[in-house]
């Protein structure tokens, strides 16, 4: 008979060992034809849910990994550049792995249980509040990727802290309130780091305590810590933010109710609310106690209480009643006394500068309702044009000097502190100050840059100096103690400011180039550094210090100088404090 079929037979080879004359396949075979249909179906059901559970738990891990690389293995763009416009990356640089953060203990106290990040609980509404446009560019995304860089060594090695040390992979406290998380607030949300703002945000929420038996500064944790909560506000709309604005200003209030005069102490105990002079002196700074009306002033509309604008506004009130020269105000004055130091310097450098700022920054906060707050700008810009403006004989560059103590002869000294100055004579032309005023402007921002540009570094030194006499020195000068770079934004905000107004690129192409100066000289591995010579790029002595205004303001203001839209934050709805934390503009 002839069969329709095939049939192969296949020989089981023996397992190696003694006595094995079957193999795993033909035992398996007959185990499972032994087997039931439910015990079979069983089975299958058991290997599903093992397969699903696995995939989970994958996925679960990648997206862990995903929010890892996302902050700490950010990369910036390689640039090659023209030397003659701008500045190239130095190998080794450019990236931030995740190998190249140390989560080893600290003086013996284990990193992660002692400063790690929380885990991610989304609180914030990304399509709530107020709306920013996503970065757009190359330098805009390059300052953004800056930011990230940075805020990835302040997560990883100071979170909870006030500041950051990127080289040791250490942190600072100053004043035990996590500066650089509520100065870097509305910053991650401007520039629409949600996941980051959120994680910030819970901080805030479980973490952020003012019950330290500690002293701080009424000026900085004014323009930092109440700044930043108040705009942060703004933006989200979220009470946990006005709630913990209004126990700050709670807190600072006895500087100024325990006073005898109008002019607050300059500092205060949040746990026993004793308010002082500072240690070294019976005197307060000028600038401080004038540089905070707009946060208090906020405060009160916000909340609906008065009492904070109305101690604040006293302060500005009883300057104006005093004596000037020509407009110009000694940097000290007595919270005893109520009156200047009237042998004490007359400078628009520190102590000195933010004084003649809120002059017209509170006139616009205010509707422009408040005369004599426009009187006083108006006759100290006049002062200022009289008295502190000069030109250099060789290269004509205009610079604004220092009146000496006591005798007010000029010294030929600026601060980089005075680049504040080009953007705020701006804001006040915009809003109808005399148009000379932006003349003026120009020609100090020219010189602001030019303290860029002559260094080798294209980093400006924190003092330069200026030759009253032909060739006898250059016409710009810096002595080596004055040569540190403490990555300061006034000349980023100058450069903003004049962009918004005047739409002119060329403002664009130097904070261009001061960023290319900041990678390429204070980058490292931890975030960014203060330097302390901008003299020699091969001798820079990092300084091992991010102050929080870097994030609150320099990479806040040149990523949005690097915007197409001059106008993502506006200057006819938003006022800016001394630290770049935008507060609404009210009628009156």
């Amino acid at each position: 008979m002839i069969k329709d079929h095939v049939s192969l037979n296949f020989e089981t080879v023996p397992l190696s060992g003694v006595g094995q004359n079957y193999s795993y396949k033909s035992w398996g075979r007959r185990f499972w034809r032994k087997l039931s249909k439910l015990q079979k179906l069983i089975i299958y059901l058991c290997a599903a849910v093992t397969c699903i559970s696995i995939y989970l738990w994958l996925i679960g891990s990648g997206n862990k990994f995903d929010e890892l690389t996302d902050v700490n293995a950010v990369k910036l763009p390689q640039l090659t550049l023209s030397p003659q416009q701008e500045l190239d990356l130095p190998d080794g640089v450019e990236a931030v792995k995740l190998n190249e953060i140390d989560n080893n203990d600290v003086d013996g106290v284990d990193r992660k249980e002692q400063i790690a990040a929380p885990a991610l609980i989304p609180v914030s509404n990304p399509s709530s509040g107020v709306q920013f446009s996503p970065a757009f560019g190359h330098r805009q995304n390059a300052v953004l990727n800056a930011f990230k860089h940075a805020w990835s060594g302040y997560r990883k090695y100071a979170w909870g802290h006030d500041h950051v040390k990127p080289i040791s992979k250490r942190y600072q406290d100053w004043f035990n309130l996590g500066l650089t998380i509520v100065d870097s607030l509305d910053t991650l949300w401007i520039m629409n780091m949600k996941k980051e703002f959120d994680e910030a945000r819970e901080w805030v929420s479980t973490k952020f305590s003012l019950d330290h038996y500690k002293d701080v500064n009424l000026f900085e944790t004014t323009i930092r810590v109440l700044g930043g909560f108040l705009s942060a506000y703004h933006f989200t709309g979220d009470s946990l933010f006005l709630d913990k604005a209004l126990d700050v200003g709670e807190r600072l209030l006895p500087c100024f109710t325990k006073s005898p005069s109008p002019i607050p102490y300059s500092d205060v105990n949040l746990v026993s609310h004793m308010a002082h002079s500072p240690k070294w002196s019976p005197d307060s700074s000028t600038a401080e106690v004038s540089t905070l009306q707009l946060e208090f002033r906020d405060l009160s509309r916000c909340v609906g209480r008065p009492d904070f604008e109305k101690v604040a506004s006293r302060v500005s009130e009883h300057i104006h009643t005093l004596e000037k020269y020509h407009g110009l105000v000694p940097i000290y004055i007595n919270p005893n006394t109520g009156k200047f130091h009237k042998r004490s310097e007359i400078k628009l450098g520190a102590r000195g500068d933010s004084y003649y700022e809120y002059l017209l920054k509170q006139w616009i906060q205010t509707g422009k309702s408040i005369d004599y707050l426009k009187d006083d700008y108006i006759q100290a810009i006049d002062g200022i044009i009289t008295k502190l403006v000069r030109t250099s004989p060789q290269r004509n560059l205009t610079y604004i000097g220092e009146l000496r103590a006591g005798s007010y002869d000029f010294h030929p000294k600026m601060d980089h502190l005075v680049c504040y100055l080009p953007g705020t004579l701006a804001l006040g032309v915009h809003h109808g100050m005399p148009s000379s005023h932006m003349r003026l402007a120009e020609k100090l921002l020219d010189t602001c840059f030019n303290m860029y540009a002559d260094q080798p570094t294209f980093l400006s030194p924190e003092i330069v100096y200026f030759s009253t006499k032909v060739n006898v020195n250059p016409d710009m000068y810096v002595n080596i103690n004055d040569a540190h770079n403490l990555l300061r934004p006034e000349f980023a905000e100058s450069l903003w400011y004049m962009y918004q107004i005047s739409g002119n690129v060329t403002y664009q192409d130097w904070g261009w180039l001061v960023f290319q100066g900041f990678e390429r000289y204070t980058k490292v591995a931890g975030g960014y550094t203060s330097i302390g010579n901008v003299l020699d790029p091969d001798d820079t002595r990092p300084q091992d210090m991010t102050e929080s205004f870097f994030f609150a303001e320099t990479l806040k203001y040149l990523y949005l100088l690097m915007s197409d839209d001059r106008h993502a934050l506006s200057i006819d709805k938003y006022v800016l404090n001394s630290e770049g934390h935008p507060l609404p503009v009210y009628n009156r």
